[in-house]
């Protein structure tokens, strides 16, 4: 089954992010590695409290405004946020491993130091710590098609399209301003799809020479309600429409896809996105 008409528009990226800590800002990027846990170094780090317990824009939003970048190699991490100093941090991938949580999920992380904890306290207004994803880390997700990602919530790639975004702005109540990708943060912006939720039907798909394949829907959460530039919390939009032509089965609302990575490989803003197989979707059509 192909969805849209012989001759429609050809589906190609428009936007690449790499999030390297989890739940602070994504850096854009033109072209990037794909590795089986995502984008190159996406959610490689992770913010947690003393206690192991990873930090979520869900109870810490102004993690949103720590923007990091990372060197090609992963060997140095910076972190900036507005009235702080930027911080460099030697990346440690030998380091003794942490006991971590993620929604209740044991894990292991490998400690960053001090001066890193001690920023991210300061920013945060809370004890906290760095940990990165350890190399033996082997984590997988389930799915259609299972992944293997980072300290990614629950799929190593997010993709959405531009069609299913310029739906929900049109959805939105009279008065309330069109939301930004920002607020959901996708690794993959696609355009040229002309019907929206087209990405719920991919199973398999390459884009450049990367393959990804569907896990499931993306189930939406309280992040999409903070603002990404400010950190503050702002809702209830998008969640307030989204339940109302988004609901699933299982009580969640549904906005773009979660894949998981079938072969490595690279991908760029302007690659084609090919789509080798469609199912049927699990939701019916707005």
């Amino acid at each position: 089954m192909h969805p849209d008409p012989p001759g429609g528009a050809t589906a190609v990226v428009t936007d690449l992010t790499s999030y390297p800590v989890k739940g602070c800002a994504g850096i854009p990027v033109t072209e990037t590695l794909v590795t089986a846990a995502g984008l190159a170094h996406d959610r490689s780090f992770m913010v947690t409290g003393e206690d192991g317990v990873f930090r979520s824009q869900r109870r810490d939003p102004r993690l949103a405004t720590i923007r990091p970048t990372i060197d090609a190699e992963g060997d140095r991490l910076t972190l900036r946020a507005p009235a702080f100093e930027a911080l460099t941090v030697q990346v440690d991938v030998r380091g003794a491993r942490r006991d971590v949580l993620m929604f209740g999920d044991p894990y292991k992380g490998i400690d960053q130091g001090r001066a890193a904890a001690e920023w991210l306290s300061d920013v945060l207004g809370a004890p906290s710590r760095l940990v990165r994803v350890p190399p033996e880390h082997d984590r997988v997700t389930g799915g259609w098609i299972p992944g293997r990602p980072g300290y990614a919530d629950s799929g190593a790639v997010h993709l959405v399209s531009e069609a299913t975004l310029a739906l929900l702005n049109q959805r939105l109540a009279d008065g309330d301003a069109a939301l930004p990708m920002a607020r959901f943060r996708p690794n993959i912006v696609v355009g040229g799809w002309t019907r929206p939720h087209q990405e719920d039907l991919v199973r398999r798909l390459r884009i450049g020479d990367t393959g990804l394949g569907y896990a499931k829907l993306a189930i939406r959460c309280a992040v999409t309600m903070v603002d990404q530039e400010s950190g503050g919390k702002v809702g209830p939009e998008p969640i307030r429409t989204l339940a109302t032509y988004r609901r699933t089965a299982g009580g969640g609302v549904a906005f773009g896809v979660k894949l998981s990575v079938v072969r490595t490989g690279k991908l760029a803003v302007g690659d084609e996105v090919v789509v080798e197989s469609w199912g049927e979707p699990e939701l019916q059509a707005p």
